[in-house]
């Protein structure tokens, strides 16, 4: 097999990983909420939120592709900090 198409398959494969990891999100998202009927954001949100995005970008530097590469880094940007929120705000209920 020519190894740019082993190189396209895998990065493929990459690809479709990331999605596969961002769209479990909300999944967790959905039965979280279902259990406790209300909207929640459980941490795994966030995890599955980073790992897909940090995933996803791997795939748009590869493509090279801006528009998707400002989309995900600026995402995570966001990803981050949500997580951030939660740590910290476990953090503070310790210390009280």
């Amino acid at each position: 097999m020519n190894i740019n198409i082993t190189q396209e398959m895998i990065w493929l494969g990459v690809g479709f990983l990331g999605q596969a990891l961002f769209s479990a999100r909300f999944i967790v998202q959905w039965i979280k909420s279902e259990k406790e009927k209300k909207s929640v954001f459980p941490v795994a949100f966030w995890y599955f939120s980073i790992s897909g995005g940090v995933t996803l970008l791997a795939y748009a530097i590869y493509r090279q592709d801006p528009v998707f590469i400002l989309g995900q880094a600026s995402g995570l940007l966001i990803y981050f900090r949500n997580l951030y929120f939660v740590f910290n705000e476990k953090r503070n209920h310790v210390v009280e």
